[in-house]
Order: structure tokens, then sequence, then C-alpha cells
């Protein structure tokens, strides 16, 4: 997918706020800021940052990946809607990222054929968002679908010889190489997520996956 190179990535799911400008699968700019609730402070000027870096104006990308979640509703709230600004003023078009697949497409790359692993993501202190997947040849299938899971059935959904990624608890492979950024949000997003590219910006809504109620006071 080529054509759609340079192409500005943004992934903000998590703690982590992170952007990145890719020119090809080896070279890119990344920029990440790793603090809670830092996202509606950093993400417009880390944007600006990576373009200056990488000597690309915003118009002359070829399509802007998201992050679409699960995750944090904050995150994926403010990460949208700056893409969704920025695309709809340069006039390019998005590419929505399954942020689980996006995950699990990079993981595949460093475990062997048949390894089941799973990604478990922190949803609230007593939930987490929970996927299982294999690895296959040229492929990556799910096991089990996307689902929350309450911390005291987690371990119970986990066999011993899988592998587990996240942010999630003790025992997690989580290290630098697989934390989640914005250069693995857009290689999913120009090698798997073409057929997503659109310019229909009105739709595009964050896949928050839980339910967040509003406790008022009484």
């Amino acid at each position: 997918m080529n054509n759609l190179f340079p192409i500005l990535a943004v992934e903000t799911s998590g703690e982590n706020c992170s952007v990145a400008l890719l020119f090809d699968d080896n070279n890119f700019v990344e920029m990440n800021y790793r603090q809670k609730h830092i996202h509606s402070q950093k993400l417009i000027e880390m944007i600006d940052t990576v373009l200056k870096n990488g000597q690309v104006e915003l118009n002359q990308c070829k399509a802007v990946a998201v992050s679409m979640g699960p995750g944090s509703f904050t995150g994926l709230r403010i990460g949208l809607s700056t893409v969704k600004g920025l695309a709809f003023g340069a006039n390019i078009p998005i590419i929505p990222v399954p942020t689980f697949d996006a995950y699990a497409f990079h993981i595949s790359k460093y475990i062997k054929t048949g390894t089941k692993f799973i990604i478990a993501m922190n949803a609230t202190g007593d939930e987490y968002y929970f996927s299982k997947y294999i690895k296959h040849d040229k492929k990556t299938a799910v096991v089990d679908n996307l689902q929350l899971v309450e911390k005291n059935n987690l371990q119970s959904l986990i066999s011993s010889d899988e592998l587990i990624y996240g942010d999630s608890f003790i025992d997690s492979t989580l290290n630098k190489e697989f934390e989640l950024t914005a250069v693995k949000i857009g290689r999913w997003a120009y090698l798997l997520g073409y057929d997503l590219l659109t310019s229909n910006y009105d739709y595009l809504e964050p896949n928050y996956f839980k339910k967040f109620i509003v406790k008022g006071k009484r």
C-alpha cells in the first residue's frame, strides 16, 4: 500500500500518547509521551512536532490512521476528534484501526506459529478488556472475541502455555518492544486497513466497548 505513504498515525487508547509519521515500513518519525490525562494537552503539539521533524505538511499525508479502541474513554475521544478535525481541514482520509487487532498483529511477528496469546488491558480497577489469539502461518486469528472480564476471573481464562500481553497484571510479558505505539497502528493501517479508508468522518465513533455510567450525587 505504498500509495498511502506518508501516513500519519495516532494512538491514544491508553496512558501512552503516541504520534508517528511513516514513510515506509522501516522509516518513520515517532513521538511518545506517557502520563495520565495528558492527551488533551500534548496531542496537537506532538502531531505538529512529528510533522516538522519529518519535513512533511499535513496535507501531504495520504491518510491518517487512528486507534479506535477499546481503551480509555477520554483518550479515544480526544484522539478521534482531533484526527477528524485535522483530516477534514486537510481533506485527507482516515483509517480507523481496531486497537487489539493492530496490537495482536505486531505481537505475532515475535512468536512461533501455533502459539496462543492473550491481550488484557485495564478497563477499570476491577475489569479488563480481554481477547485471545492464535498465530497461524500467514495471519493471526481470534480464538476468544473481545470481552470484559472481571479481575477475579481473569486467571481462569488463561492456560499455562499461553502468553500474556498488555498493561494488566503480574507476569505480563509487556516490555518496550511490545508497548502499543502509533507506529504499530500505522503499520496495521497500511498493510491491512486499506478497505477501511474513508472520508465519511461523521459516522466514525470510538469502540468504547464498555458502557460508561456517569454517577450523580444524591
